[in-house]
């Protein structure tokens, strides 16, 4: 099977269920966006030697498939498409919450760095927002389960949280924001 089909020559792309749209409706601006925080996923994997974090997220890569795939899908496809259960919403909660334990309380907004990994983490975050922003405009024309965009919202502040552990275990420095510094 060749990779490319010609068929987007015009402007144009196939949902699942073969129906056509302009390659920047809602739909594809949403399921593309969550196709880009799987990639960056992909750099904060290949950054970290952490090997729990390194699980969850391939979990979170294949959660983001399945949420791309469902927000691919034309309205009224037969295709059995992969879904993902609402648990996935308490694994990032309580990964969160086992990371927060071994953090210092946050005082102060942070600026993102402090290591290479905790960047990319909050790379990741900011794409997750943008994502999430992306499928709340989808779902203002088109139906969405809500728990995509639930999913999302607690993905973002897995990030942050994970960004801040990285920080920490790589013995990096967090920046507090300095609003005189502006």
């Amino acid at each position: 099977m060749k990779i490319y089909t010609k068929g987007g020559d015009q402007g144009e792309t196939s949902l699942i269920g073969g129906a056509r749209v302009l390659k920047n409706h809602s739909r594809i601006e949403a399921y593309g966006t969550i196709d880009e925080l799987n990639a960056i996923i992909g750099i904060v994997r290949d950054s970290s030697q952490n090997a729990s974090a390194d699980e969850q997220l391939e979990a979170v890569q294949n959660i983001l498939f399945s949420i791309g795939s469902a927000l691919a899908a034309a309205d009224g496809h037969k295709m059995q498409l992969p879904d993902f259960e609402e648990t996935a919403i308490k694994d990032l909660e309580k990964a969160i919450d086992l990371m927060d334990e071994e953090l210092e309380p946050l005082r102060n907004f942070i600026l993102p760095g402090g290591d290479l990994a905790s960047s990319y983490c909050h790379l990741a975050r900011t794409v997750c927002r943008r994502a999430e922003r992306k499928v709340v405009a989808m779902q203002q024309e088109l139906q969405v389960e809500p728990k995509i965009v639930k999913y999302l919202n607690r993905l973002s502040d897995y990030f942050f949280t994970l960004g801040r552990f990285y920080t920490k275990l790589n013995s990096g420095k967090e920046t507090l924001w300095n609003p005189r510094k502006a």
